[in-house]
């Protein structure tokens, strides 16, 4: 302490607080970083898009079997998708469009190493396209926060 100066006045030293002359203050720790979360939030969207791809054309399919008789006549099913020029462009809209993410969907499940593709492409087959696109999304969005994960170290 310079004769001069009063303590308050005095330069802080090398670990003294500001509050109190020579009291250390305690080590600032950098702020907790939030955790990633188990399962992102777009993956729970695409799970619910999912449930709602699976049930909406099923109760269409529900009301054909209903009206068409108790057999699921697939050629039938074809016809009248194709029964009229708006049936037409919805099905050759989905068709084409189905096609080209299905190839994607094979690609990237590939690249990321995915489990449970042959689930999802049954599925597509099975329940509906509406379902299984959604529900590799899912597990694509589950895949990339497994991989974060794994890459950060966590």
């Amino acid at each position: 302490m310079t004769p001069a100066m009063t303590p308050e006045e005095q330069p802080l030293q090398a670990g003294e607080s500001d509050s109190e002359p020579g009291v250390v203050p305690a080590q600032i720790l950098p702020a907790p970083i939030s955790p990633t979360p188990t399962v992102p939030a777009m993956a729970w969207i695409y799970l619910v898009l999912s449930l709602a791809g699976g049930i909406l054309p099923w109760l269409a399919n529900w009301d054909y079997i209903q009206f068409y008789g108790s057999g699921f006549d697939l050629g039938q099913f074809i016809a009248l998708a194709n029964a009229n020029p708006a049936a037409q462009s919805l099905s050759r809209d989905l068709a084409v469009g189905a096609t080209a993410v299905t190839i994607w969907m094979v690609i990237e499940s590939r690249r990321l190493k995915m489990r449970g593709l042959g689930w999802v492409l049954l599925s597509c087959i099975t329940i509906a396209f509406a379902f299984g696109a959604p529900l590799f999304l899912h597990l694509r969005e589950r895949r990339l926060a497994e991989l974060q994960r794994q890459g950060s170290g966590q």
